[in-house]
């Protein structure tokens, strides 16, 4: 795939998507239609390793690995009002970015839990680096035996914890880790109907984002957290955001390539990252995937 090729497939789900997608007109952005195919096989984004991590926070924000970066990070963690008195559980620290934010701006103490080892690194390197020491702390999880600190934390943030794990044991341990009335704020992707793992579409995107193709159901997940003992408050799909969101992060990095064309390296990971989204962008606008956000309190 060429960088026109990448460009004209985000042009053409911008206008699928809405008028909001996009801060400006996208046919005014870059000309690289006549771009040639870009030499070696694109970078796979399964794992992650410096290129990667600096393309994705060139898309979303220094320290963040999900769209809209610092915006979505503190739009999810407002509602659990936050202070100096609170403690946070946060699965899924990715590169940091959402554990200093929450520790610098909303005063939380803030233990911050990553399944990959190399992107817990960098997010401890960047805790440390900003001075929030035990404020903002670090720590590699193991998804398949999940185990948090019991009854050791105010509130709960999930940032796609069930990336790679079994839903029900994740549930249990942030349950088990919560104090009596704590708060959850739970942001995952779903299915309504199960995926087929051998269609084509489902396949690509599965092996891109490195897990499994069967997604829990919105209904299997709130029944989990009812039969757990939390009252979910809040349902709400936020897919249509999170597209947008994606969508105007890379018409600002396709933007940027109108001074600055990227070296082949660079773009074998681009193309990669950018394979990544199409297909999941994909699988959102025709709902065969959604992303939403429940908002629970564990029952005391």
């Amino acid at each position: 795939m060429s960088l026109g090729r990448v460009w004209s497939m985000f042009t053409d789900l911008v206008g699928s998507i809405g008028p909001h997608a996009a801060q400006e007109p996208v046919g005014e952005a870059v000309d690289v239609a006549a771009e040639p195919a870009i030499p070696g096989a694109p970078v796979s984004p399964t794992h992650w390793n410096r290129d990667r991590i600096a393309l994705v926070e060139s898309l979303w924000g220094e320290g963040y690995i999900f769209p809209a970066g610092e915006q979505e990070t503190l739009r999810l963690a407002l509602p659990l009002a936050l202070s100096e008195a609170s403690s946070l559980l946060l699965v899924g620290a990715g590169t940091g970015g959402p554990a200093c934010c929450i520790a610098a701006q909303l005063g939380a103490w803030v233990t911050g839990f990553e399944a990959d080892p190399d992107l817990a690194a960098v997010a401890l390197a960047r805790s440390t680096r900003n001075g929030l020491g035990k404020r903002a702390a670090i720590k590699t999880w193991d998804p398949e035996v999940p185990n948090f600190p019991r009854r050791s934390f105010h509130h709960a943030l999930a940032l796609e914890a069930f990336r790679g794990a079994s839903p029900g044991p994740v549930l249990v341990a942030m349950f088990q880790a919560l104090r009596p009335s704590g708060e959850l704020m739970l942001v995952d992707l779903v299915a309504d109907e199960p995926l087929d793992p051998a269609d084509d579409a489902v396949l690509a995107w599965s092996g891109l984002e490195g897990r499994s193709p069967a997604v829990p159901s919105q209904r299997a997940i709130t029944a989990a957290l009812g039969s757990l003992g939390f009252d979910v408050r809040v349902t709400e799909d936020i897919s249509l955001r999170h597209m947008q969101e994606a969508l105007r992060g890379w018409h600002r990095v396709i933007r940027g390539m109108r001074e600055r064309k990227p070296n082949h390296a660079v773009a074998n990971v681009l193309v990669g990252e950018a394979e990544l989204w199409l297909r999941r962008i994909g699988l959102m606008r025709t709902k065969r995937i959604r992303l939403v956000r429940w908002d629970a309190i564990r029952s005391t």
